[in-house]
């Protein structure tokens, strides 16, 4: 089953064509995996809730180490301001940063190895997150084709690569797990010949079922989640009974009980969409807050998930971008948002330091840190 693919340049994301029915109709042919996803959730539901309290018990009560843990993702430019993204890149102080390489721009892989050229001779780590279409679950010989051309062209520059995106969500083509592992596999045959290393497997979303089938048998060097909780307020929020800090327990209990071996855990993205920037904005209507919110829970996201010790490192999607990004394009010259300077701010303060605890019996979330021999909040 395939329709035609239509990108929201936008929103940075495909356009969702393909009719309601006609998903219903495709997911009751499916059924048979949904079966298998069950009974893998089953598996392991015991051991992933005894491993999730252990970790709720223990988040916050022991010093954490923060190690480029603050990172932002940025995207090649159609005008050409590349170098501005660069200097922009620069001043937020941060050190890792996440380019995304389509299928459907492989032309354009020349372009994507000059941008990264320059990250890397800026002193910046580059991780690279291949997005996929329905035409290569379709046409698989056209997917290992451009594996074999990112890897050949990119590793020499990129740290990791991130196979596939978001790919829980039909828009990006993909219609159950299956075709997901059918696009990972032969990236793992053709990443072990090349030397390079694989993140993934990228599931969008508070749908961490996903990974009981797909972790046993792909082994990620990182492991990736694209963690949203709630896009309209604030990240202590819940969402289906679980906030921030439960869902990365959850999570990373998740990760450790399925995966082969122990694997650190990366969120490759998260941001919150601007009221009053339709259509830029990734989402409609209710779903947006204000620049000096989106500042706010920026803040509050990294250090609630950083300090709690389960998540190495965590990319804002991104840098530039009229609907969410930290710096607005629409403007001339563009303009910085609140959100750029709460990013600068956490990087200048919190890479390098080290979380020593919580301070008890308030009711405010007050998080210690020390750095250089000297104690904040």
């Amino acid at each position: 089953m395939s329709f035609r693919f239509e990108w929201n340049a936008y929103a940075d994301q495909p356009h969702n064509v393909a009719p309601r029915s006609e998903r219903m109709r495709h997911h009751w042919k499916r059924a048979g995996s949904y079966l298998a996803l069950a009974a893998a959730n089953l598996k392991r539901a015991v051991p992933i809730l005894s491993r999730y309290r252990e970790y709720r018990k223990a988040m916050f009560m022991k010093p954490v180490s923060i190690r480029n843990g603050i990172a932002c993702s940025v995207s090649l430019r159609e005008d050409g301001r590349n170098d501005e993204v660069v200097r922009l890149l620069k001043e937020t102080g941060v050190r890792e940063t996440l380019v995304r390489v389509a299928s459907w721009e492989k032309e354009k892989i020349g372009d994507f190895e000059r941008f990264i050229r320059i990250l890397r001779q800026e002193g910046f780590q580059v991780s690279v997150s291949l997005l996929q279409q329905r035409d290569d679950v379709l046409s698989p010989g056209k997917w290992e084709a451009f594996l074999s051309e990112v890897f050949e062209r990119l590793g020499p520059f990129a740290d990791c690569f991130e196979i596939g995106h978001a790919w829980n969500r039909t828009k990006w083509g993909v219609w159950d797990f299956t075709e997901y592992l059918r696009l990972a596999v032969p990236a793992f045959s053709q990443a072990s010949r090349r030397g390079v290393r694989l993140a993934g497997p990228a599931v969008i979303d508070f749908e961490f079922h996903l990974y009981p089938v797909t972790l046993p048998g792909l082994p990620f060097h990182k492991v990736t989640s694209l963690l949203y909780v709630d896009r309209v307020g604030a990240p202590e929020n819940k969402q289906c009974g679980w906030n921030t800090v439960q869902k990365v327990a959850l999570l990373k209990a998740v990760v450790d009980c399925c995966a082969t071996g122990s694997r650190d855990l990366w969120i490759t993205e998260v941001n919150w969409p601007l009221k009053g920037t339709e259509p830029w904005s990734p989402v409609s209507g209710k779903p947006n807050v204000t620049e000096e919110e989106q500042a706010d829970y920026l803040a509050r996201y990294y250090v609630l998930c950083l300090a709690g010790g389960l998540v190495e490192k965590v990319f804002w999607w991104q840098l530039v971008a009229p609907g969410y990004g930290l710096v607005d394009s629409r403007e001339e010259p563009w303009r910085k948002r609140p959100g750029f300077e709460a990013l600068r701010t956490l990087a200048r303060e919190l890479e390098w330091s080290e979380f020593i605890g919580k301070v008890r019996g308030s009711a405010a979330e007050i998080f210690l840190f020390r750095r250089d021999g000297r104690e904040f909040v």
